[in-house]
């Protein structure tokens, strides 16, 4: 009479195939759920802290982001808070996705909502700085939460923000280069935000200057493992694939 196996034995057999000769163990099953979990808080993470990082640039009152110099003067000229026009300006943006035949995603939806919340919601908690000594710290922890927070959101891997789908649709309808559209449209925000009340200061150009060698940086401390290889799924090099903005 033959030795039965021991159950452990069996056990390991069932999960284990072979490749060229050699046991090679199952990818356990949860794996793409571990990712799916941990995309999903790396999205919501950086859409929340995108918008408190925004709040700490308005509340420091030296200079905005190009589209919150637009929010801020439509919120000037309407009597509206910034983070509700924040969100009217995103899902205006998000219907010029239409003629552009651009798809959104889980990410640019919830893009046009956490972000201006998260931001009306910081700004209630946060003291009135007049000092410098207050406003420079604040400008500072904005810029470097911005770059965190675009971190998170762009390795989450659920679209683009509303802002930069028209940015890359528009290239893809015109054919001119993805700098070119990017300049041109954040300069016409600007300008129209400022001619209606908006802050351009220092922090504007701090902003631009340093936003993305952080967001790089960032970018790589967060990436997601990819499900079909054991590498990490990192920002190009190209501008279509490094989108600094949601």
């Amino acid at each position: 009479m033959g030795i039965l196996p021991k159950p452990q034995s069996v056990m390991c057999q069932a999960t284990a195939t072979t490749q060229g000769g050699n046991p090679v163990s199952a990818p356990s099953a949860s794996a793409p759920d571990r990712r799916l979990g941990r995309r999903l808080v790396q999205l919501y993470a950086g859409l929340a802290l995108y918008g408190a990082s925004s709040a700490l640039l308005v509340a420091a009152g030296l200079g905005l982001e190009p589209w919150n110099v637009l929010h801020q003067g439509l919120a000037e000229l309407t009597g509206l808070s910034i983070g509700v026009v924040s969100i009217i300006v995103g899902a205006a943006v998000l219907l010029l996705w239409i003629p552009l035949r651009q798809r959104p995603g889980l990410g640019t939806v919830s893009n046009v909502f956490v972000v201006g919340l998260a931001m009306d919601g910081t700004l209630a908690l946060l003291p009135d700085a007049r000092s410098l000594v207050v406003r420079v710290p604040l400008l500072l922890a904005g810029i470097v939460l911005n770059g965190v927070a675009t971190g998170l959101y762009i390795t989450a891997r659920f679209g683009p923000g509303p802002r930069d789908g028209l940015m890359t649709g528009l290239h893809r309808r015109t054919g001119r280069s993805i700098r070119l559209m990017r300049t041109v449209i954040e300069v016409a925000v600007v300008a129209t935000g400022f001619a209606l009340g908006g802050t351009i200061g220092v922090g504007t150009v701090l902003y631009a200057v340093s936003i993305g060698p952080l967001a790089q940086l960032f970018l790589r401390m967060f990436a997601v493992p990819s499900a079909s290889a054991g590498g990490t799924v990192v920002a190009g090099a190209t501008p279509e694939r490094v989108i600094l903005r949601p």
